[in-house]
């Protein structure tokens, strides 16, 4: 901390959408993380480009004095760790340092759950990530997808496009994530915790 503020080391300076890459997978509900770094960017006036050594698109910008990089792996899912420990490790980030946005079957369609650490809870993506990395300590953006129900079916709904009402409240979860981004940026993240936490 420096004057109450967090240093840079401790602050987020890698911001990781997970998804699955190509027109096929666009709008399915595993896409979240993607349509959350896209808004991000398109906010900001931002575009991604495609980094071949960084096996993802990728995008920076400015939030509230800090740089950040954006990155969507163009890996598939069970492979993102690969895309963010190359740019990670080129950039000298730390994983505390990075923020993954994902989809969560655990929590409600639109609901979202910030936290540090812990495992990757059957998420593929995560799994990959905690592996290239060698480390869990990085920040998790958990978008609720809602379960469909059976273990057995569950491959088939995150692979499928979410229904009109679903889109509403994830659009609605995006806005509000973005809203407390800079927190989150500055490491502020019990404050972030309690405005995203609370929100119906």
């Amino acid at each position: 901390m420096i004057d109450g503020k967090p240093a840079l080391s401790d602050s987020v300076q890698l911001i990781v959408g997970l998804g699955n890459p190509g027109p096929k997978y666009a709008q399915t509900r595993h896409n979240v993380g993607f349509l959350f770094v896209d808004e991000l960017a398109r906010s900001k006036g931002a575009t991604f480009r495609p980094e071949a050594k960084f096996h993802g698109d990728v995008c920076k910008l400015h939030l509230d004095g800090r740089e950040l990089w954006l990155l969507k792996p163009n890996t598939f899912m069970n492979r993102s760790g690969q895309a963010v420990a190359a740019l990670a490790r080129f950039y000298k980030i730390p994983p505390e340092a990075i923020l993954v946005v994902h989809d969560e079957l655990d929590i409600p369609a639109g609901q979202l759950r910030l936290k540090k650490g812990g495992g990757h809870g059957g998420h593929n993506g995560l799994r990959d990530i905690i592996g290239q990395l060698g480390s869990r300590e990085f920040l998790r953006l958990r978008i609720g997808i809602d379960h469909p129900g059976h273990a057995s079916e569950v491959s088939n709904y995150v692979l499928s496009k979410a229904s009109p009402d679903e889109r509403i409240c994830t659009e609605a979860a995006i806005d509000e994530a973005l809203r407390a981004l800079p927190q989150i940026i500055d490491g502020d993240l019990q404050a972030a915790m309690n405005r995203l936490h609370s929100r119906k």
